[in-house]
């Protein structure tokens, strides 16, 4: 059917220049609808953008540098070896005092854990470490004893009660006593705490005397009492110090969560402080036992050598000798290898004592470590 010929339609005829170009032109037959003579909007489609190289377009003159891995590797290397140079260098000790102190061992004629007898001169060998274990033992827990609740008690006063303006100058007096020779502490003890605890000792061996460790065999010279109460001053840095450290690391939400619950300074400390660093204290506390394990020229100084075939006496009040006392003391005699391996093996066995406690602390901070 045709289309009439009107105003409002008509058939819209290409341009000779819209035939030319075909995107410039409308579709063939197209029957566009107009009231009025509108001029036709031609779109123009913007030419296609060239293709350029992205190599051009990166900027040039950045080089990143080059990322070498040498310097970790030499640190993993040299931290390497230093740990295993401490490892190797403990078992050469332990080896070393295991291959001189074993020929001695094997000639000794005398049980060498549960003998209080020491006879090594000529080529006669029957020697024991009963009362060497007994005095070296008994001091040093006595000692620890003494110096712990001190200790835990100057470390709460500097990390909780003391303001921190106070607290400093007192820690810098307590970390001194580390610094005091040992020489000056066996002098001191010997010369001046001895003849001062003298009265109160033959008091107490007076009235609980008839328990065998507070008896009256008083050596009025040096005592294992005397040697463990300086022992207590020298190990009191150390346990102070770590215990201090331990407490200052308290949450400071568990702290505050006590006290917003009412709780008084001392709750705070008992319910939020203590338990927390108990594992430190007690780590703290075994390291402090090894140093007065391990302590020599203090402890020579102080304690009374008991003359040869005096009968062995338990009480604190006594004179004795130590494992470390033991050796230091006779340490020019050294002169044949029997009599060298007989000393060597009372050494043998501090080592082992101590290098077991010293683990000892160490799984216990782990542990503690771990907890927290």
């Amino acid at each position: 059917m045709a289309v009439p010929d009107t105003d409002a339609t008509r058939r819209v005829e290409p341009a000779p220049a819209a035939a030319e170009d075909p995107s410039l032109s409308p579709a063939e037959g197209h029957v566009e609808h107009m009231h009025s003579p509108v001029p036709t909007v031609v779109h123009h489609r913007p030419p296609a953008p060239e293709k350029i190289d992205q190599v051009d377009r990166a900027p040039r003159g950045v080089k990143l540098a080059k990322i070498s891995q040498t310097g970790d590797r030499m640190f993993r290397a040299l931290a390497t070896t230093a740990g295993l140079a401490i490892v190797l260098l403990v078992l050469f000790i332990g080896i070393f005092l295991l291959a001189l102190a074993l020929p001695s061992l094997q000639a000794n004629q005398d049980n060498f854990l549960t003998s209080r007898n020491w006879t090594v001169s000529g080529t006669e060998l029957a020697f024991g470490i009963a009362g060497l274990f007994w005095t070296t033992v008994l001091s040093s827990v006595l000692a620890l004893a003494m110096s712990v609740p001190v200790a835990v008690g100057v470390a709460l006063c500097l990390t909780q009660y003391l303001h921190k303006r106070a607290s400093g100058p007192v820690s810098f007096v307590v970390d001194l006593l580390a610094a005091v020779p040992s020489i000056i502490f066996g002098l001191w003890g010997l010369t001046v705490l001895g003849p001062f605890l003298a009265p109160g000792a033959e008091w107490v061996a007076s009235k609980i005397g008839w328990i065998p460790l507070f008896s009256e065999n008083i050596d009025p010279k040096g005592s294992v009492f005397v040697a463990a109460v300086v022992l207590a001053i020298m190990i009191l840095p150390i346990v102070t110090a770590i215990s201090r450290d331990v407490f200052a690391q308290t949450p400071r939400d568990h702290i505050e969560a006590a006290l917003s619950l009412g709780a008084t300074r001392w709750e705070v400390v008992r319910t939020a402080v203590l338990p927390y660093g108990r594992s430190g204290v007690i780590s703290a506390s075994m390291l402090g036992l090894g140093r007065a394990l391990g302590e020599t020229i203090a402890v020579m100084i102080i304690l009374s050598t008991p003359a040869p075939g005096t009968p062995f006496s338990p009480s604190i009040f006594a004179g004795g000798e130590t494992f470390a006392s033991k050796i230091a003391n006779n340490a020019a005699e050294f002169d044949t290898p029997s009599k060298t391996g007989a000393f060597i093996a009372a050494g043998l066995v501090l080592f082992i004592v101590t290098f077991a406690v010293n683990a000892t602390a160490r799984v216990i901070a782990d542990r503690g470590g771990a907890k927290s």
